[in-house]
């Protein structure tokens, strides 16, 4: 599966690939593996047409702002903007399909190269690509969840139900952002009715993708699970990450402290560049290289 031009847009630019010999060495080394384990990040996704919060923007393209946890619980004008947003965003978001870094990494699995997948991601593109061993250590934006009860709704019975309470209101998508959001004008967001939980009433009833918003935790039961997939490991391969959230970097350092081979491809600078050799990093697109990593070596 290529990846076209209209998805490749979001790729930060390459000034200059990776050798053979560095990509063979690297191959090489990552090969020894028996048990490894692969992290991912934006990076992977943004090769499907989803951009990143890192990378920088290309002219006229303007940088996401994030919801915060601590806004999103305080305030039901950001919770209405919020869904608004995610509302318009969510068809183009749910349509997006995994590329040739998400489909290699599948077959691995399967073929029995991986011993597990961490991913940063929220957008279920490795499992739509067949993934089975994969802990979302953001969680998932295709359940919605309410923060009382903790009642699970899927995403798409959600805009469902959102379509019912709007059935005049519309507004046109713009560029998409990493966890599927759109900007739109703020006096059509005030017209916006979300949905609220019908076991916990409208006041207490508040409903939240199922996803680890910036400012919040990663639940410790995940945490510790990932650890331990890590301490099984023999080592750890990053895609597409810049690892600057604590929450991936830790798994890095893990890997170093137990005296574990590090490997890294991401097409910027990562905070974890200082503690990994240069011949264990590869600066490029991850579906430059990834498909041919689990291939026989010739």
């Amino acid at each position: 599966m290529s990846s076209s031009g209209k998805a490749l847009r979001f790729v930060p630019k390459i000034s200059s690939l990776p050798r053979d010999g560095d990509v063979d060495r690297f191959r090489a080394e990552l090969a020894k593996l028996k048990r490894l384990v692969v992290l991912t990040g934006a990076g992977v996704s943004t090769e499907s047409g989803i951009p990143d919060y890192r990378s920088p923007r290309a002219p006229g393209r303007s940088k996401p702002k994030p919801t915060t946890i601590q806004e999103f619980l305080k305030s039901p004008e950001v919770r209405q903007r919020y869904w608004a947003r995610n509302f318009v965003a969510w068809p183009a978001f749910e349509a997006t399909q995994p590329n040739q870094t998400h489909l290699a990494l599948a077959e691995a699995e399967h073929a029995g190269h991986l011993h597990w997948l961490i991913t940063q991601n929220v957008d279920t593109l490795h499992h739509k690509a067949g993934s089975i061993n994969v802990t979302e250590l953001h969680g998932n934006s295709h359940v919605v969840k309410c923060l009382k009860c903790d009642a699970r709704l899927s995403r798409p019975y959600f805009q469902q139900r959102m379509e019912e309470l709007n059935p005049d209101w519309s507004a046109e998508a713009r560029e998409i952002a990493p966890d599927g959001d759109v900007v739109i004008p703020e006096e059509l967001i005030s017209q916006f009715k979300t949905p609220w939980c019908e076991t916990c009433g409208p006041q207490e009833g508040i409903f939240k993708t199922d996803v680890v918003f910036f400012g919040d935790n990663v639940p410790k039961r995940v945490v510790e699970f990932c650890s331990q997939k890590v301490m099984e490991s023999d080592g750890l391969l990053v895609l597409g990450s810049s690892l600057e959230v604590f929450s991936g970097f830790r798994f890095v350092r893990q890997t170093l402290e137990q005296g574990k081979p590090l490997f890294i491809v991401n097409i910027g600078p990562t905070r974890a560049d200082p503690l990994c050799s240069t011949l264990n990093k590869l600066s490029c697109k991850c579906s430059d290289v990834v498909p041919t990593f689990f291939s026989p070596l010739n």
